[in-house]
């Protein structure tokens, strides 16, 4: 039945607005793999504000919203809310300083070439590559989040734990081949995502938010327990393993596509800030609606063992608990349909930025490989592979979403990185929207990109930690054996600092109170607690940002950042942006 819908319903919403990844998909479909050398090739800038700002919607409105409200209040209890709160200020922290440097770099895949124009090939790489990780597990938690929906009533798909039966797991294969045939048969309109998807991921929730307010909101649920039944430590949790900064992550859509927007420097900063604010908005009344609308039978054994009839599928399970089945049937839908269709587009995606670090020479060049319809069919033949063996290490969706909010997170740690050395290394650049206190606000950004990693938990982290190695690996491999004819000139002195960065984080997570199913103190996973609380934040703060600080001492020479920039100016004067390898 998934199949069948998929098959039936993405074909229909997929039109006319682009892919927060189309930018990647045009540069490769019109770039001759006969051709290497050639330099680039033209994107149209037709984008408006409105698109701008639907791209970013369309990634914030994700599998987050069905699963978040259920795992945030496990996490957390009423104060779920509180969670939010620090998950919208982070995140909004971080769209700030992307607003500013997607308005004055408004080039196509902004947020993988910030660090590049600041730090050289080496910082290039490495967040390219951290930029790939989010990539290919997106596919992945996007099947489970379908199948978990449709275990509901097909029973056989799901064990007890929220784990794949070896039914599920065949069937969570078989979408993601299911996607990888799609793009090999190189179906250009299913690689766009339209407004009328988008309108659809922003009403279904709205409508359960309306629906579950209007007749079913018991206030009294709040005060059960106390606020923070986990204490503070499970209110920090939840930001990052309770699916919250994962449901906010995707506002940086609307940078990515900046190579094709009217008027990049107006309606950028825009699209980033208005985006974060509506999908915070939404969420945070769905939290709301979700712990008022609980029976009180699904409390018996307090918020962290929070479970009702139907809870693998929270916002369907408790809507058919409210006898309200056509509202339950619309969720079911919504579960396999808007799901499969992020894993379709993130599919593509992980093979076009694997296209593209190779052709910026960081990976060997067999990812350019093509075929006929301009497919890179090996970088898809990857992206199949690692999204099935992601289900092993990762057998659930809340177990694979602290691994993406931490690759994700540590991808978007480069921009306040980027932020404060070209303001150094670029001061006559026009800024249509310039950060007040930008220098302050800068390694709060930083530092707050930290924490949040740090709260994913010891045993998240060394799972990112041997995918991170690995990247490095085929990276130092392409060097060493000269597996691509366009191998960069390596930056090391800019980027000095980052593998102490790297295992620093490793190592305070290691020592620290956290774990991927919540405080060390009530689960284990390795992390020694050895630091005590709150200290443990204030070693990881002051840690981030002396790394901050020691980034921008040892960044690339004016010069040198200029030639990485190349002109911007002319690019977005001319009307279209040219893409170099």
């Amino acid at each position: 039945m998934p199949l069948v819908l998929f098959v039936l319903f993405v074909p229909l919403v997929s039109r006319r607005v682009k892919s927060p990844y189309d930018h990647i998909l045009v540069s490769m479909v019109e770039t001759s793999t006969s051709a290497p050398t050639q330099t680039g090739t033209g994107l149209k800038r037709e984008i408006g504000l409105i698109g701008l700002t639907w791209s970013s919607m369309g990634s914030i409105i994700g599998s987050g919203w069905l699963f978040g409200a259920l795992f945030a209040a496990q996490a957390a209890g009423t104060a779920a809310l509180l969670s939010w709160g620090i998950g919208v200020a982070a995140i909004t922290i971080l769209a700030f300083v992307h607003a500013e440097l997607g308005g004055a770099y408004p080039v196509a895949g902004g947020t993988g070439r910030f660090p590049h124009y600041a730090y050289g090939s080496v910082a290039g790489s490495s967040f390219g590559w951290f930029s790939y990780l989010q990539a290919v597990t997106v596919a992945p938690i996007e099947v489970y989040a379908a199948v978990s929906y449709a275990s509901v009533h097909l029973t056989w798909l799901q064990n007890t734990d929220g784990t794949l039966t070896w039914q599920g797991l065949l069937i969570a294969v078989g979408l993601m081949a299911l996607f990888t045939i799609v793009n090999f048969l190189g179906v250009r309109r299913l690689a766009n995502t339209n407004s009328a998807a988008t309108w659809w991921k922003i009403a279904v929730p709205t409508l359960v938010i309306i629906v579950f307010a209007a007749g079913h909101f018991h206030g009294s649920n709040f005060g059960i327990d106390g606020f923070a039944p986990s204490g503070s430590e499970g209110v920090l949790s939840a930001v990052s393993t309770g699916g919250i900064m994962f449901a906010l992550l995707g506002f940086e859509q609307a940078d990515q596509l900046a190579g094709e927007s009217r008027n990049p420097q107006r309606d950028i900063p825009r699209a980033v800030l208005g985006s974060v604010l509506l999908g915070a908005l939404i969420y945070i009344l769905l939290q709301v609606v979700f712990i008022a609308a609980l029976p009180t039978s699904a409390f018996a054994h307090g918020w962290s063992n929070l479970s009702f009839q139907g809870d693998a599928g929270p916002f369907a399970g408790l809507a058919t608990l409210l006898s309200l089945g056509w509202l339950s049937t619309v969720l079911y839908i919504d579960a396999i349909v808007s799901p499969s269709g992020t894993g379709l587009i993130y599919t593509t995606a992980a093979s076009r930025v694997s296209y593209g670090l190779s052709r910026n020479g960081y990976v060997p060049n067999l990812f350019e490989k093509t075929s006929s319809r301009r497919v890179p069919w090996f970088g898809l033949l990857i992206a199949f592979l690692i999204g099935c063996i992601a289900f092993l290490p990762f057998p659930t969706w809340k177990s694979l979403v602290g691994f993406i909010t931490s690759a994700s997170v540590l991808m978007y740690a480069g921009a306040p990185l980027a932020f404060g050395a070209l303001r150094r290394q670029d001061r006559q650049r026009y800024r249509p929207f310039r950060l007040a206190a930008g220098g302050f606000w800068a390694p709060v950004a930083f530092m707050v990109s930290g924490l949040i990693i740090y709260w994913s938990g010891w045993d998240t982290l060394q799972k990112l930690g041997y995918a991170i190695i690995l990247g490095y690996l085929v990276i130092g491999a392409n060097f060493l054996f000269k597996l691509n004819p366009h191998l960069p000139r390596p930056d090391w002195g800019a980027a000095q600092w980052l593998p102490v960065y790297l295992i620093g984080m490793g190592v305070l997570s290691w020592q620290g109170r956290y774990c991927s199913k919540g405080p060390a103190r009530t689960t284990s996973c390795g992390a020694t607690a050895a630091v005590p609380q709150w200290w443990d934040l204030l070693l990881v703060a002051a840690f981030n940002l002396g790394i901050y600080y020691w980034a921008l001492a040892v960044r690339l020479p004016d010069d040198e950042a200029h030639g990485y920039i190349g002109d911007v100016d002319a690019q977005i004067g001319s009307g279209v942006e040219t893409t170099h390898a």
